[in-house]
């Protein structure tokens, strides 16, 4: 896997516009429906390019599902997007039985999940849509961690057809991969570093934390860990957690979500079932987040303990157990 040599900064919903751009040029049936959120999202400059294939809906959500799915019958191709707050948070019914039940081609692609929406606060921060959307039947659900990913990504669920949940974060993060690679699968991860004393699997942003934390472990307490990015919660890649099992035999999951039902969960689930090993869920502990200014991001992960250090404590205290 090629990896970002460069500590550069890039915004995913940049990407996202960037690359509905490029899906716009190449097939005239693809439109993108927005909720108030275009200017935020970044599928403004879609309309900017296609000015009859945006659909602003205005403040009314569960109305853009349903004129979602009234297009995908018209045979378009559909990118619905708002805040993660509030898809899936007010139209599951919708999402649930106008776009995934008769198995439509609408593509749901949100910012702002997780803690780092900052000064919205809890009302905001959504942390529990990985966990609604992987249960309901015919979704498939990614979390990109870069806006590499991203835009590889986009075309890749454009071109599969059925429902998808893309969740992407506020804030400009590291890129994590090269401008150049183009290995991503829907079902897939990739193995960012590899190891045998433990493996550590992310998503989103954590998985910047997650590679930070492999490092420190490596230069400071000589342990090699393998470091997983689980981009697609849904279908989830079961032969790299098994691998990682049998080759490491510890997992530790980190996600900007909810510990119940997100990434930690799915991980659990396929290590119980093929090769049992003790799998340390590290997430939001199941409790609401707080306001953060812009600036403060950093101490609010802290204090949720979603940063490189944490993860590192944690795997040093979990092999101590797993070794008595």
């Amino acid at each position: 896997m090629q990896l970002s040599s460069e500590r550069k900064l890039a915004d995913m919903r940049s990407a996202y516009g960037d690359a509905l751009i490029e899906l716009g040029l190449n097939d005239q049936n693809v439109v993108c429906v927005g909720a108030d959120t275009t200017d935020s999202l970044k599928t403004k400059k879609f309309g900017d390019k296609f000015p009859t294939r945006l659909y602003n809906v205005g403040i009314a959500e569960a109305n853009l599902v349903s004129i979602a799915a009234g297009l995908s019958i018209a045979g378009k191709v559909v990118f619905a997007s708002t805040y993660a707050a509030f898809l899936p948070g007010r139209c599951l019914d919708q999402i649930r039985n106008t776009i995934c039940y008769p198995f439509l081609n609408v593509k749901l692609v949100v910012s702002h999940a997780g803690l780092t929406v900052g000064p919205d606060g809890a009302s905001h921060q959504q942390i529990e849509d990985i966990s609604i959307m992987r249960t309901i039947p015919n979704m498939r659900v990614l979390v990109p961690c870069d806006a590499i990913t991203v835009k590889h990504l986009i075309p890749l669920i454009a071109k599969t057809p059925g429902p998808f949940y893309m969740r992407l974060a506020r804030p400009s993060s590291n890129l994590v991969y090269d401008e150049h690679v183009n290995s991503f699968e829907i079902g897939k991860a990739s193995i960012l570093r590899d190891g045998s004393d433990a493996t550590i699997i992310a998503c989103g942003l954590m998985v910047t934390e997650a590679l930070k934390a492999a490092e420190i472990l490596q230069r400071d307490y000589s342990l090699c860990c393998r470091v997983i990015d689980m981009y697609s919660i849904k279908p989830i890649d079961a032969q790299i957690i098994y691998q990682a099992a049998i080759e490491t035999g510890l997992i530790i999951t980190i996600e900007e979500h909810n510990i119940i039902g997100g990434l930690g969960s799915a991980v659990t689930e396929v290590a119980s079932e093929s090769y049992p090993v003790l799998v340390k869920r590290m997430g939001v502990s199941d409790i609401f987040g707080e306001s953060a200014r812009d600036e403060e991001i950093e101490e609010l992960l802290d204090k949720y303990g979603l940063t490189s250090n944490h993860i590192v404590e944690v795997v040093l205290e979990t092999r101590r157990k797993t070794k008595k």
